[in-house]
């Protein structure tokens, strides 16, 4: 049986294996390796996921994890980015897990955190131009497309943000 549950630091390691595959699962073919190893290295390390995990606030609510029989199969975070509107930071799944409904439960524990404890009344995620593992679930869960944005640090990347009402 999964639990959603709020990250600690027994879930460091977990956390940061399950970002790291879904990295990879997810920007292997559209990103080069070393960007994605500078994302990985930057984002995903023991260090700073430890600190995410202990350190958290209305701009980063701390990691929320799907634990099955004690393994992290999924991870998830966000926080707010103005009064009332929320963001989706970030949303991993072991790969091999996709399709199971875990996506949906560690987004509901996000959107959960947002209304209920920073009165968020929007939500919104970014996503990569042409990811169809990603636009599909968001639009599912009621996210609908508002423009392109492009980053100076890679303009080959694509953001499309999407919104939805909470």
């Amino acid at each position: 049986m999964i639990q959603i549950m709020k990250a600690n630091e027994s879930h460091v390691e977990g956390v940061s294996n399950i970002c790291i595959k879904g990295y990879w699962a997810t920007y292997g073919e559209t990103h080069s390796k070393e960007w994605i190893e500078r994302v990985i290295r930057e984002f995903y390390n023991h260090e700073r996921i430890l600190r995410e995990v202990t350190e958290f606030n209305r701009d980063w609510g701390g990691y929320f994890v799907a634990v099955e029989n004690g393994k992290v199969v999924g991870a998830a975070g966000g926080g707010m980015i103005d009064d009332e509107i929320g963001e989706l930071f970030v949303i991993y799944l072991d790969p091999s897990r996709r399709n199971e409904g875990i996506g949906t439960e560690l987004l509901n524990a996000v959107t959960k955190q947002q209304k209920a404890e920073y009165g968020a009344t929007e939500q919104w995620v970014s996503v990569q131009k042409g990811n169809m593992k990603g636009i599909p679930f968001y639009q599912a869960k009621g996210f609908k497309f508002q423009f392109e944005k492009v980053t100076e640090e890679n303009p080959t990347y694509i953001k499309l943000r999407h919104c939805r009402k909470i």
